[in-house]
């Protein structure tokens, strides 16, 4: 294995360790720790990262960190992935949303209205495992309901036909807002006249008046002003049905069941159960039935022709051929085959794919969407590394873990806590002092 450390300045492991946890303190909250300056509210999978690297320092605060995402919890169980501070100035932001519609919703705070991807029951397995067996239990148990009530939502609500997949309704619910594939659907399915039109008559510069996070972060490096519209529509006709899903599919132009998302939800699936092995719960018998058959469905997102697995459009059934590091996500859930892992895992390694020299972008180099620095159309991110990383280890692939985990904690070193990097030269880019990037940094180190 190479050595990155040469890389960067001489940050020790140490130095490093107490950069990341000075950036955890600057944005502890109190009950929550927000991603960044640029995002001041609480979000799911970002406080579930975020205690994973928290563990190592402070237990009991990496405990709250992912209990406090239950006061957020709808009454039917989802999990959204946004709760709002109640702050004056954010007023507008809860507004947008307005989860007050939906009658599941909490009483008395705002949320959005949709999920993220469900990576609860791994962090909370993952906190647990620093405490002794009295505190985990304790906390365990407060986590059992709450986590047995979302994944029930997730098949009830998600699966509606059974299938054995969940569906995704909004790019934002699979975390990467502008991931190839998710663009190409809203183009092809959910562009309204009138973002038509301000495309037609190039009038989408405007829109960076409006946009808080392209007045902190260079417009380049973040989603297009086309994406970020065509995201927002989305939520305005999500709220007009109340988010009620009914509604929602009975007109709905286009769902996704997305690769990233039932992988990360098989991993977690494995992990409730371990939860519940603790406690000596039963889980409920159709919750495990459905556990099993999305191990089993997940098969179907995988493409014979150029072996690798794509997200499935849900009213089609058709894959949705435009590849994204998803498709080494199913390294993840841990459930495929050890010959369908290592064929992931030479895509992973193919120099003119992913295996870049700051691994592991987050689209392919060979796609038309490949941009070193926007967003989700290529930069690599540090969550990303890690769930392929935790894969590979559990695959048996230690060296190539050994390998990305190196690169991952050099780049950082080089540019600091940034959200995301430039998967070609390492550069920082999105918003400075990112929690998890600074979280999950801390977990790379103690490996």
């Amino acid at each position: 294995m190479e050595d990155y450390s040469a890389e960067g300045p001489t940050l020790t492991p140490v130095d490093l360790r107490t950069l990341c946890l000075s950036v955890l303190k600057e944005n502890d909250r109190g009950n929550h720790t927000s991603p960044a300056k640029l995002y001041p509210h609480q979000w799911l999978w970002d406080s579930c990262f975020v205690a994973i690297g928290l563990r190592h320092e402070d237990p009991q605060r990496a405990a709250l960190e992912v209990a406090n995402l239950v006061h957020g919890q709808w009454a039917n169980g989802m999990m959204p992935h946004m709760i709002f501070s109640k702050g004056r100035e954010y007023r507008l932001e809860r507004e947008a949303w307005r989860s007050w519609l939906s009658p599941f919703a909490p009483d008395k705070l705002s949320t959005s209205g949709i999920t993220q991807p469900p990576v609860l029951a791994d962090a909370v397995v993952k906190v647990g495992a620093k405490m002794n067996a009295t505190d985990r239990r304790e906390f365990y148990h407060y986590m059992y309901d709450p986590l047995v009530a979302y994944h029930t939502w997730l098949y009830a609500e998600r699966d509606p036909h059974k299938e054995g997949l969940t569906l995704q309704i909004h790019p934002n619910e699979v975390g990467m807002d502008n991931t190839p594939p998710w663009v190409q659907q809203l183009y092809e399915h959910s562009r309204p006249w009138w973002i038509a039109m301000i495309e037609k008559l190039h009038l989408d510069p405007f829109i960076n008046f409006i946009r808080r996070d392209t007045r902190r972060v260079n417009p380049g490096q973040r989603i297009s002003n086309m994406e970020a519209l065509l995201l927002w529509d989305v939520v305005r006709r999500l709220r007009r049905k109340h988010y009620d899903i009914d509604k929602i599919l009975h007109r709905t132009l286009f769902a996704t069941e997305d690769v990233m998302f039932n992988s990360i939800l098989i991993r977690n699936n494995t992990q409730l159960h371990n939860i519940a092995s603790f406690l000596k719960y039963k889980l409920p018998a159709e919750l495990v039935a459905n556990m099993k058959h999305t191990e089993e469905a997940i098969k179907e997102l995988y493409d014979t022709g150029t072996k690798q697995y794509y997200s499935r459009d849900f009213i089609t059934h058709k894959l949705i051929k435009e590849p994204s590091i998803g498709a080494l996500m199913p390294l993840y859930a841990g459930s495929i085959s050890k010959e369908r892992a290592a064929e992931l895992v030479g895509l992973l390694k193919d120099h003119k794919q992913f295996w870049l020299h700051h691994p592991v972008p987050s689209v392919p180099l060979s796609s038309k969407y490949f941009d070193a620095e926007r967003y989700w159309q290529g930069p690599t991110w540090v969550n990303t590394n890690w769930l392929i990383i935790d894969g590979l280890e559990r695959y048996g692939y230690k060296v190539e873990a050994a390998d990305l985990r190196a690169r991952t904690i050099a780049m950082v070193t080089s540019a600091g806590p940034y959200e995301y990097f430039s998967p070609i030269d390492g550069k920082g880019l999105g918003a400075e002092n990112f929690s998890w990037t600074a979280a999950l940094t801390i977990d790379l180190l103690a490996q």
